[in-house]
């Protein structure tokens, strides 16, 4: 089924996991949690919710099409922000970050995706009622929906490390930076991300 962009908003119930290659060619998994909305460019995309699939079917190593996959990157994966929500029983940053060392090496998981394919991971701002969760570590009003950087990598992916039949369904931007930027206002998502790659 394909969403057009005049009719599809985020809602409860329903979470996309979407690719974002910002202005330096860095990649970025991007996970909506619900409330996130997914640039226009992206939803004008025919049969946009199979091909989000075949691109996280072949993230997670799972895909029966393509089956050469990028070699691990074997970097570092660094926390920078983290859901107040889904951590909500954790006493310090420390101790997520040992959890995170601890996962590095176990098998492919989100997790460890920065370490081993290079990607950032940004989750958006989730919850049931507006302020119920905040990106712990961020100085600054955010909302329901507003994507905050997550995980980072040491050594990072690139446009290059996905087969070129999928790699239309990547959202370009020329201004973010995701070694600068923290938080992605949901509401300027169109603006971040206009376009969707292109092969030469």
């Amino acid at each position: 089924m394909n969403q057009l962009k005049t009719s599809w908003e985020p809602g409860f119930g329903t979470i996309y996991t979407w690719f974002g290659m910002d202005k330096n060619g860095k990649i970025a998994v991007m996970v909506n949690n619900c409330w996130g909305w997914l640039p226009n460019a992206l939803l004008s995309v025919n049969d946009f919710e199979n091909l989000l699939d075949a691109l996280n079917e072949y993230k997670w190593e799972e895909s029966e099409k393509y089956t050469h996959y990028s070699p691990n990157k074997d970097g570092e994966t660094l926390l920078d922000l983290y859901s107040s929500l889904v951590y909500k029983d954790i006493k310090s940053k420390k101790e997520i970050d040992s959890w995170i060392n601890n996962k590095q090496f176990e098998p492919l998981s989100e997790i460890n995706l920065p370490s081993r394919k290079g990607f950032f991971v940004y989750h958006g701002i989730e919850g049931d009622n507006p302020g119920q969760d905040y990106p712990v570590g961020y100085n600054g009003d955010t909302k329901m929906g507003d994507y905050f950087r997550y995980l980072m990598p040491t050594i990072y992916a690139s446009i290059e490390d996905f087969p070129e039949e999928l790699r239309h369904g990547i959202a370009i931007s020329d201004t973010v930076d995701f070694t600068v930027d923290r938080l992605l206002d949901s509401d300027k998502i169109d603006e971040y991300f206009p376009r969707v790659y292109k092969n030469k």
